[in-house]
């Protein structure tokens, strides 16, 4: 909990920057990468945050990982503050937070639609519009493919679940025939 507020508050930070240096989608991929890098390689996550390693060494860290992302001045300088700031642990809980803010304010939603088999692009199209003219936001869906739903698919943005899946609608009928004995 502590940490989630933590990372609110540096991702709002992070937006308001973003904002006067129209720099979104800079600042979304670089933080989204630190959080990749953070979470995928144990031995980054221990060089920034590991405290038996001295300050400066944590600091030249951070600045080859930005510079090697081709972050700007301005975001090694943030980057560089967390770790200062001892910090570093909470880069994946900014990344979320700053992307949703960032999302917020372009009025997009993100969700997924799940199918039995991989959806062509024209029918992954004709859902995204179907659930923006629902919402009234864009929506950006990523695409999953399970089996066991047997067909149809099921399309969920934020709270909002749409399932059109052949298992659910032979789950209902089951229930509708044992309801009838």
């Amino acid at each position: 909990m502590r940490s989630t507020l933590i990372a609110k508050r540096y991702a709002k930070a992070l937006f308001a920057v973003g904002q006067e240096e129209n720099a979104f989608d800079e600042y979304v991929k670089i933080m989204d990468e630190m959080a990749k890098l953070y979470n995928d390689l144990p031995e980054v996550r221990d060089a920034l945050t590991n405290f038996l390693y001295p300050l400066d060494v944590r600091t030249k860290v951070m600045e080859q990982l930005v510079k090697a992302l081709g972050a700007s001045e301005i975001m090694t300088r943030f980057m560089n503050l967390l770790v200062q700031k001892k910090r570093a642990d909470v880069i994946p809980d900014i990344a979320v937070t700053f992307a949703a803010m960032v999302d917020a304010e372009r009025n997009i939603c993100r969700g997924t639609v799940v199918s039995a088999m991989p959806l062509s692009d024209d029918l992954k199209a004709k859902v995204q519009a179907t659930l923006e003219t629902i919402i009234h936001k864009k929506v950006v869906l990523t695409s999953q493919v399970d089996p066991g739903i047997i067909g149809g698919i099921v399309a969920k943005v934020g709270d909002l679940v749409l399932d059109g899946s052949i298992k659910t609608q032979l789950s209902g009928l089951k229930e509708s025939i044992k309801g009838s004995e």
